[in-house]
């Protein structure tokens, strides 16, 4: 499972997973609209804007990749991030903050949204096998293993020149990490909240960077977490025959084999409030 075309997704507020019958499932705060997905039908992944917790961040955005590559959006639109509904042939998507990214089945990638800070200068990336949005900044695996970035690089989120065999790669506010194919995680960005000491992890197979934290998944179903525990969105240690993580702001989303779904962290906005849900399930 690429971090980029998950069936699980966790914003700043808000949690969503996408069933076996491609009908989607959210909960959390929905003020911006961010969870008005009732009506979505044949999608295969999701994505959530994930915003950093700060006093002027809140509204997100959903988006939805639909079986016949057309993208669905619901949420905050300020900077565009959902006007994509002219997109066709996509076969993955990305949320930032306020952006978007389309992975076309070409290997290019489409944006819209806010690129102010360069995370939307994507026209030039090809051969792409996955992306991943961070609030500022955007990273995608190649196909031949290495990595592209694009936007903020004030705490070297962006330096991932040197990656190599990667798998998978999911950023998050400050930092980036990435999956490589031998189960071994990499990181680069700032490491002052502890999210980037993924070094000795092993064995992995898929992974999310929150905000400021970083989950990964086992072979054995066992979940990793490294990062800022403010929340307790880092207390995955008792869960087991994990085969997908989330991690938003300050909550980690993880997807059982059996089609339910756990969380921990912050549930100020009922956005851990997962455990009815059922038949979440990779497509």
């Amino acid at each position: 499972m690429l971090a980029s075309s998950s069936v699980l997704a966790a914003g700043r507020r808000h949690s969503v997973g996408r069933r076996w019958d491609g009908t989607v499932v959210a909960a959390g705060n929905s003020a911006a609209g961010e969870c008005r997905v009732e009506r979505w039908e044949d999608v295969v992944g999701v994505a959530a804007g994930n915003v950093h917790t700060a006093t002027n961040t809140g509204r997100s955005h959903t988006v939805g990749l639909r079986s016949d590559g057309t993208v669905l959006a619901t949420g905050w639109n300020g900077y565009g991030q959902c006007d994509v509904t002219g997109w066709r042939g996509v076969m993955s998507v990305a949320a930032g903050w306020r952006h978007t990214l389309g992975l076309l089945a070409s290997g290019r990638v489409l944006a819209v949204g806010r690129g102010s800070e360069g995370q939307c200068d994507v026209q030039s990336w090809r051969e792409m096998v996955a992306l991943s949005c961070g609030d500022w900044h955007s990273v995608g695996v190649r196909s031949d293993g290495s990595a592209l970035a694009a936007g903020n690089n004030r705490r070297r989120q962006c330096a991932v020149e040197g990656w190599r065999d990667l798998a998978a790669v999911s950023a998050g506010c400050l930092h980036t990490v990435g999956l490589r194919a031998d189960g071994r995680a990499v990181a680069t960005g700032d490491r002052t909240t502890g999210a980037c000491e993924v070094d000795a992890w092993e064995g992995v197979v898929a992974l999310s960077a929150g905000s400021y934290h970083t989950v990964g998944v086992t072979a054995s179903g066992r979940v990793l977490a490294a990062g800022d525990n403010s929340y307790g969105q880092c207390e995955v240690g008792e869960w087991d025959d994990i085969v997908a993580v989330a991690a938003g702001s300050t909550h980690t989303l993880g997807l059982r084999a059996n089609g339910t779904v756990v969380a921990t962290g912050n549930n100020a906005d009922r956005q851990c409030k997962v455990d009815g849900w059922s038949g979440v399930q990779l497509p």
